[in-house]
């Protein structure tokens, strides 16, 4: 059996410390892998559900093969793990802004890590995903200006609870029109949120994409014994 409790690793960073533990839930007899940034919990392998879901929303409606995906925010893997699983996609660039995070897939400290890192069309770049989303050139360094068939975000809680008040711009409609432009016609843009759907925020997407929609996923919460509400918003580029 595994030990009740390692942290993994732990650095500093520019946001904050960020540390890596894993822990023995005894009532559930698994290991749970967790990423922290201070006493802030950004990530726990025990609630993937909707990071998944994220992932099999947003592909569903796209058609054709050879489809290239761009994903904010590497965490765990588990968005990322799920985009692969369509065989249809030819391509995905992970954005992860926080080196500590790279380095853990890389050296195999949580559980996807060897499985992404070693996965041919799959390639993780070390940026600023609301800096890349805001230029021209967007998120492959390689191909400057290129386009995507689905850009996929998890980095903060929601739209207003900010890791950092840095990425606020992101949010508005001026953001999400810049971010429209590393679309390809037809495109979805998927976004993750902690919270359930904010109305507000889905007529914002309306007034940017051709449809915009937010769709709840429940779970059933293990720790406290009750279902969680989480949200993922979806919105296509006019064709």
């Amino acid at each position: 059996m595994s030990a009740a409790f390692e942290e993994l690793d732990y650095r500093p960073t520019p946001i904050g410390a960020l540390s890596l533990r894993r822990r023995r839930a005894l009532s559930l007899g698994v290991d749970v892998f967790e990423i922290k940034l201070g006493d802030e919990f950004l990530m726990s392998s025990l609630f993937t559900v909707s990071e998944i879901a994220l992932a099999r929303l947003a592909l569903a409606g796209l058609q054709g093969g050879d489809l290239a995906v761009a994903v904010g925010g590497l965490g765990l893997g588990y968005t990322a793990q799920a985009v692969l699983e369509h065989k249809t996609v030819g391509s995905l660039i992970v954005v992860e802004a926080l080196q500590p995070v790279i380095d853990w897939h890389a050296q195999g400290l949580v559980p996807l890590g060897f499985e992404l890192t070693a996965e041919p069309r799959c390639r993780i770049v070390h940026g600023d995903f609301f800096a890349l989303a805001a230029s021209n050139a967007g998120f492959d360094p390689a191909a400057p200006g290129r386009k995507f068939d689905a850009v996929l975000v998890d980095i903060d809680h929601s739209p207003d609870a900010l890791l950092d008040a840095g990425n606020a711009a992101f949010y508005g409609e001026t953001g999400l029109t810049r971010l429209s432009a590393h679309l390809r016609p037809g495109g979805v843009f998927g976004l993750w949120s902690n919270e359930r759907p904010d109305n507000s925020f889905t007529a914002r997407l309306s007034n940017v994409f051709a449809n915009a929609r937010a769709e709840p996923v429940t779970f059933h919460n293990p720790l406290q014994d009750k279902p969680f509400t989480q949200t993922v918003y979806l919105a296509n580029k006019r064709v």
